[in-house]
């Protein structure tokens, strides 16, 4: 069986942004899983148009290849006024034709207690709308500015455990609908 695909994507564009440091590091957990291959999403690497490119000419043809390629994603998102931020929105609405059927694991991050709780719950409607089906074992990373050092560095190896128990739930949701959509394309279901 090929390496699955699992796309890791930051959530935010924000110059200052400290989920960052989240992300790079549950990119860095999945890289070191064995047949697993991930691909790490900046949008700030992504030059996000600014009129809607649903489905139009302005899609960006870098996202559209990852996402063809894509078996899975963990989405990372930082909490902005108790949603998550317009740019991952902008991001994911690039590209509504290869998210179906596909699983997603969701991360959290916020300054706050909360985690970014209110993030991750603002998110399931949104990637269940694109097709998307969402795990159940999300992360949240609170008080992020406490979490993790200058450099990046984790600072509570707590939060190990529940990425690696994400990435189970998302490895074998990916394997299972990986099979499905190769077996019962979405177009078969249709009739």
């Amino acid at each position: 069986m090929d390496k699955l695909s699992i796309v890791v994507i930051e959530g935010t564009t924000r110059q200052e942004r400290k989920s960052i440091h989240a992300a790079r590091l549950i990119a860095d957990m999945g890289a070191k899983i064995p047949g697993v291959s991930i691909t790490f999403v900046d949008p700030l690497e992504m030059l996000l148009p600014y009129p809607d490119g649903n489905d139009g000419p302005n899609k960006i043809p870098a996202w559209v290849a990852i996402n063809e390629k894509a078996d899975a994603y963990f989405i990372v998102s930082p909490e902005y006024n108790h949603s998550f931020p317009g740019s991952l929105k902008k991001l994911l609405d690039n590209d509504l034709g290869n998210y179906t059927h596909k699983p997603v694991a969701l991360a959290g991050v916020s300054s706050s207690p909360w985690g970014g709780v209110r993030a991750v719950e603002a998110l399931v409607n949104v990637v269940r709308e694109l097709g998307m089906v969402a795990t159940s074992a999300d992360v949240y990373f609170p008080k992020v500015d406490k979490l993790f050092d200058g450099q990046g560095r984790l600072q509570d190896q707590s939060y190990v455990e529940a990425i690696e128990k994400a990435y189970k739930e998302l490895i074998w949701m990916a394997k299972v609908l990986k099979q499905g959509r190769e077996a019962m394309p979405p177009e078969a279901d249709q009739a």
